[in-house]
């Protein structure tokens, strides 16, 4: 998991500067580097997220932060692309509603732009950043942030590779394909927010959102962009919120892997050795999810159209949720699965599921149930768990000191869906209250709510800096 760092600047008085012991911050232990050579072994069900590549179960919650960082760098190697560190320069400037960003890095500059669609108010708002303009209606008081993501990196087809902004700085063989390269863009747009107080926006309070292949980019985004706080992905399908694996199962009717990068250059290159032995890829797109959590995801999708591998969408993630129940943040993810609609024409049916996750993760509210997960097809009655999921009895609980694996599934999983009719609706509403994500009171001087960590760890409440430290800069996530 790529982690934003935080600079803590020491407050020493005169006599604690000379004195012979100091205060230590306790840090995570360091996490094993990737091998060269990474085992690929051929594993037909969606591979274990608790098992890292040296076969070693995950129990404790550092295990698992190195084991994101893990699964972070094998997207990169075998899927996606070398996502870039932060680059040298990065500037930006705001006037009227066009925020203009400039990024230096290695001797070469780019610019680009974003216009930014306030509600009404003085701010600072919370935004949704959507892949070129997004699909989903604004939800009131929540600014909407246009970005041309085909500037910054081009999906025309299959001759787009290496063209674009990204690659103007970066060189046009670099091997991160488009969708990693428009992360990249969505880290500059927060890099620049928080340049620019008068922009209005808050920082901390930026989600992301995209539809189809936009979406298979808002996902990617809120995995590799940990500043985002809450990702959005619509109907993604196939590359996106879909397990490869499961959509190599359905056959030509949904699309698959070696289908996708011959219609653009959406993933690196170095995934085309994988394309055509699936079964060897050491991870799937429920462990796409598992990089954003556990913060907060609503994947929504649609069952009408097979292409996108709406019986892998639902397989995927709901393998996904097991992942965010580890960390006891179910109430965080939710699941979204409706038809009776043309693509990426957001359906009214699905409203109060997106206003639940905004209203509680990008506008503060609380008394919010999510933990959603709901679809109107009968896939759970398709999907078995058994077969795709082996390792569902032994999820974890991953705490700061260690962990139990206890069996049995989240708390409203979808088990069965009425067969009577394709259209007949399962609405599951997660009763968890494990973990209250929007803290609702104001930490200490010196302390900082949860992922804002300073000088300490943990997934519930505030923490604070270390006697004779203060938090200089305080990001929104957890930093270790």
């Amino acid at each position: 998991m790529l982690f934003t760092s935080i600079k803590l600047a020491a407050v020493l008085s005169a006599a604690a500067i000379h004195a012979v012991t100091a205060t230590v911050i306790p840090r995570q232990a360091a996490c094993s580097a990737l091998p060269a050579s990474v085992p690929t072994p051929s594993v037909s069900y969606l591979p274990d997220p608790f098992t890292n590549v040296a076969g070693q179960k995950v129990t404790t919650l550092d295990q698992w932060n190195c084991r994101q960082k893990e699964l972070s760098q094998l997207f990169q190697k075998m899927e996606l692309g070398a996502y870039p560190p932060k680059p040298s320069s990065v500037t930006a400037s705001i006037s009227g509603s066009t925020l203009t960003i400039n990024v230096s890095d290695g001797g070469k500059s780019i610019s680009f732009t974003v216009s930014i669609t306030y509600p009404s108010g003085s701010g600072p708002f919370p935004a949704i950043i959507a892949y070129e303009g997004g699909s989903l209606p604004a939800p009131a008081g929540v600014a909407i942030i246009n970005y041309s993501n085909s500037n910054m990196a081009q999906q025309t087809d299959s001759s787009s590779r290496g063209k674009g902004l990204f690659y103007n700085l970066y060189g046009s063989s670099h091997s991160a394909g488009a969708l990693l390269a428009w992360a990249w863009g969505v880290d500059r747009i927060l890099d620049a927010l928080e340049l620019v107080p008068s922009a209005k926006i808050n920082p901390q309070r930026v989600g992301v959102t995209g539809c189809s292949r936009n979406g298979k980019g808002a996902l990617v985004a809120g995995a590799f962009v940990q500043r985002i706080a809450l990702t959005l992905p619509q109907e993604s399908g196939s590359g996106g919120d879909a397990s490869w694996r499961i959509s190599d199962s359905i056959g030509s009717s949904t699309q698959t892997a070696s289908e996708i990068i011959g219609e653009n250059v959406w993933f690196s290159t170095l995934f085309n050795p994988f394309v055509s032995r699936i079964p060897t890829l050491p991870f799937d797109h429920h462990e796409l999810a598992a990089l954003v959590a556990p913060r907060p995801l609503l994947a929504i999708e649609n069952t009408d159209y097979v292409w996108l591998g709406p019986l892998s969408s639902f397989g995927a993630m709901t393998a996904a949720r097991y992942i965010y129940q580890a960390l006891g943040a179910t109430q965080a993810f939710g699941f979204s699965q409706v038809g009776g609609h043309s693509h990426c024409a957001f359906p009214s049916s699905q409203q109060s599921d997106l206003n639940a996750y905004v209203n509680r993760y990008l506008k503060d509210q609380t008394g919010v149930t999510t933990g959603i997960f709901r679809t109107t097809g009968n896939y759970a009655s398709q999907f078995s768990e058994s077969q795709w999921i082996p390792w569902k009895g032994t999820v974890p609980v991953l705490t700061a000191g260690g962990g139990s694996s206890p069996t049995g599934t989240p708390t409203g999983t979808p088990t069965s869906v009425s067969s009577s009719s394709t259209s007949a609706e399962s609405t599951v509403t997660d009763t968890s209250t494990s973990v209250v994500v929007t803290p609702t009171s104001v930490p200490a001087p010196n302390c900082a709510n949860k992922w804002a960590q300073c000088g300490g760890s943990g997934w519930s409440g505030a923490t604070c800096c270390a006697s004779g430290a203060t938090c200089e800069f305080a990001s929104d996530l957890m930093v270790l």
